[in-house]
């Protein structure tokens, strides 16, 4: 019994870090496209690597959550940071807000971008559009989309593997004339590596949302091979993507789309079918995480109390009008974000969440390690 509990949090976490990796960005394309395929040949293994490189620190936060038994990420910081909690906790604090804005903005535009191509409708009314759907799910279904948040991953994890698997097959050739057009010299490696990094150190801010899921671990030790699954679930999908992608990159388009999954099916097989399976997918997907992170927002911002609600007067907890507000204040800021594209978003903003990361989680965490001993080092 305690084997089987212990495999079943094993294998639930690390499904959660995937479903917490992937979202609408990612299905999309754009994620890996900006981030790797850029890059050259590397493409084929820099995944891989930003995959290990978020297993140690995801595997170390989730150690010591378990160890120490600090499942809320404010209460586990105080107990990572020790006597620096109150300047890292509250520069955490800072991360974390600005990733809640940046994530949701990114879904927008995913959305935005997808819907446009799709239809081909002005990407300003189709953000606007995503925004209205978003709102409304965000005050009254959030329960629903959180309940069916697995079932949606599962769904686009099967859609992804639909459509890139075919197209991998029908197209070979032209992967692997791409992979011999890129270059993959010494002299494309530091920028492969250091886009890599800035890949898997905005993903560090992530942490404020594992730490919850240690408390099911039979033994600290749990969380090794739990990252250890989940290193190996992400990185097989982002290769797979990449492979994907490489069959359309010597389009001299391809570099320039928003939506580059989208663009590979146009040019690939089963066109009718694939492109709006992939763009449902894809939708649902982003409108799944905005909604998620727009609700964590206001939930940070009010507190459900047993007022008077929107509704009129109740005893049960329902959605008020201050949350309401909140949630309105919430999608217009993103839906402003959104408005500087996908691409933009995903190069620059991430970009710029990963410069934050590194000295609030990536050098106090390093720090942490080597003082400690990865933990193991007894208190005086």
């Amino acid at each position: 019994m305690r084997k089987t509990r212990a495999n079943a949090a094993i294998l639930g976490v690390a499904f959660v870090w995937f479903t917490t990796h992937f979202g609408g960005g990612f299905a999309s394309g754009a994620q890996i496209y900006s981030y790797f395929v850029r890059y050259g040949a590397w493409c084929l293994v820099m995944p891989v690597l930003a995959m290990l490189y978020n297993m140690v620190f995801f595997a170390y936060s989730l150690h010591f959550a378990r160890k120490h038994q600090v499942y809320d990420y404010r209460t586990y910081n105080n107990a990572f940071y020790g006597r620096f909690a109150p300047v890292f906790s509250n520069l955490f604090e800072v991360l974390y807000l600005c990733v809640m804005c940046v994530a949701p903005a990114v879904a927008f535009a995913t959305g935005g971008a997808t819907l446009s191509q799709l239809t081909g409708l002005p990407y300003l009314l189709c953000t606007f559009l995503i925004g209205i759907f978003i709102f409304v799910v965000a005050i009254f279904g959030t329960d629903l989309v959180r309940k069916v948040a697995s079932v949606l991953s599962i769904c686009i994890i099967a859609g992804l593997i639909v459509v890139y698997v075919p197209n991998i097959v029908s197209n070979f050739s032209a992967m692997t004339d791409a992979v011999h057009q890129m270059p993959m010299t010494t002299a494309t490696l530091p920028a492969a590596l250091y886009s890599a990094f800035l890949y898997g150190t905005f993903q560090l801010s992530n942490i404020a949302v594992f730490v919850q899921h240690a408390r099911p671990f039979v033994t600290p030790k749990d969380a090794v091979k739990s990252m250890a699954l989940g290193c190996l679930l992400n990185a097989l999908i982002m290769v797979m993507v990449v492979m994907g992608l490489l069959t359309v990159y010597t389009n001299p388009d391809a570099a320039s789309q928003s939506v580059p999954t989208l663009f590979m099916v146009q040019h690939g097989v089963g066109v009718s079918f694939l492109t709006p399976l992939i763009s449902l997918l894809i939708i649902l997907g982003a409108v799944s995480t905005a909604v998620n992170m727009v609700a964590a927002m206001v939930k940070r911002i009010c507190k459900k109390t047993q007022t008077e609600t929107a509704f009129g007067a109740s005893n049960t907890f329902r959605t008020t009008k201050k949350e309401i507000v909140t949630a309105f204040f919430c999608c217009v800021i993103d839906f402003a974000i959104a408005q500087f594209g996908l691409l933009t978003l995903i190069q620059k903003a991430y970009s710029g969440l990963a410069y934050l990361a590194i000295p609030v989680i990536l050098i106090p965490y390093l720090i942490h390690m080597a003082a400690t001993k990865l933990d193991t080092k007894q208190k005086a």
